[in-house]
């Protein structure tokens, strides 16, 4: 199940408690850096400047071949915009490292409004391994005021969503098909409970919740009361929590930018967190650059102060 895959990824193991790490097992690359939701709780609404390209299909098979090489088993084909925005991109790139170079596991999450079904199953047709959908609004007047984008998005994600069950099931693919959502309190969270059983959970393999990371908008008894500790940073998911330090997402999994920088948080839009330009260097240069040994050290410290760990909604 994907919730095995995440909590084995989330959880650093004894060989990789040190500064200088081996390849990470997971890597997220940026396909597209742009999307077409605006959504209040994503990291992307720090870009001061959307990116209007997305990466180089060349620059993609060379830092995927050294991550082969140096023993990457799964690839997520995003990392923080929607992948969507450009299919064929996806699609080529999904072939590349399941039938060109071999890669175990290969998995996307989309927001699902631009994952029309011919895009959908030609992924599928490629090698798709997991396909998750990322669901955070209940109706669609909440849908148009957390994601900023119009309702009829929502109504067109929904479809996708459900078209995706069909097309695999009909197609005999093996792609598993998921989806997450975030776990708000109260009202909202009974309200989504109902959405998700109405609309989404028939239509995949498996859902599971994520924690509030401090999303403003929902942020209710629980972070009032007890602010931004229980969610420091990215936790893994609700029934799994993490410490957030060492933050998991410096030690065992990769983050690459559509520009090739490899960054050493997940929800890093502005580039604060560049541990490595991959058009200078090679992968495991950038995995393990002076750079990213000293963060890691600080880390397993549990003292990231002076760092660009210490501004993290964990410390501040």
């Amino acid at each position: 199940m994907i919730t095995d895959r995440i909590d084995a990824v989330t959880k650093i193991p004894p060989e990789f408690m040190k500064a200088v790490c081996p390849a990470p097992k997971s890597v997220k690359i940026e396909i597209s850096p742009r999307c077409n939701y605006r959504c209040g709780f994503c990291a992307l609404r720090n870009r001061e400047v959307q990116p209007k390209w997305d990466m180089s299909f060349d620059l993609f098979k060379r830092v995927t071949r050294e991550m082969r090489e140096a023993g990457v088993e799964e690839i997520g084909v995003f990392y923080l915009g929607e992948s969507f925005m450009n299919p064929r991109l996806l699609v080529d790139c999904i072939r590349h490292v399941k039938q060109e170079l071999g890669f175990p596991y290969v998995f996307l999450t989309s927001n699902a409004s631009m994952s029309f079904p011919e895009a959908v199953e030609e992924c599928m047709k490629a090698g798709l391994d997991s396909l998750k959908w990322s669901c955070n609004a209940a109706d669609e007047e909440q849908f148009e005021k957390i994601m900023g984008v119009s309702k009829k998005l929502f109504f067109r994600a929904i479809d996708n969503m459900q078209a995706a069950w069909d097309i695999r099931n009909k197609g005999g693919y093996k792609t598993g098909l998921y989806a997450s959502s975030i776990r708000y309190d109260g009202e909202q969270g009974q309200r989504m409970e109902q959405f998700l059983a109405a609309n989404v959970k028939p239509y995949v393999d498996q859902h599971y919740w994520l924690p509030l990371y401090s999303m403003g908008a929902f942020a209710t008894t629980r972070e009032e009361e007890l602010g931004y500790r229980p969610t420091a940073g990215n936790q893994g998911r609700w029934d799994a929590l993490r410490e957030p330090l060492p933050c998991w997402s410096a030690f065992t999994e990769g983050h690459v930018t559509a520009e090739g920088r490899l960054s050493a948080c997940c929800f890093d839009a502005t580039a604060n967190w560049t541990m490595g330009d991959l058009n200078q260097m090679s992968f495991m240069e950038a995995w393990n650059s002076e750079a990213f040994v000293n963060l890691r050290a600080a880390h397993l410290r549990k003292d990231v102060t002076g760092t660009v760990c210490q501004a993290c909604v964990a410390y501040s």
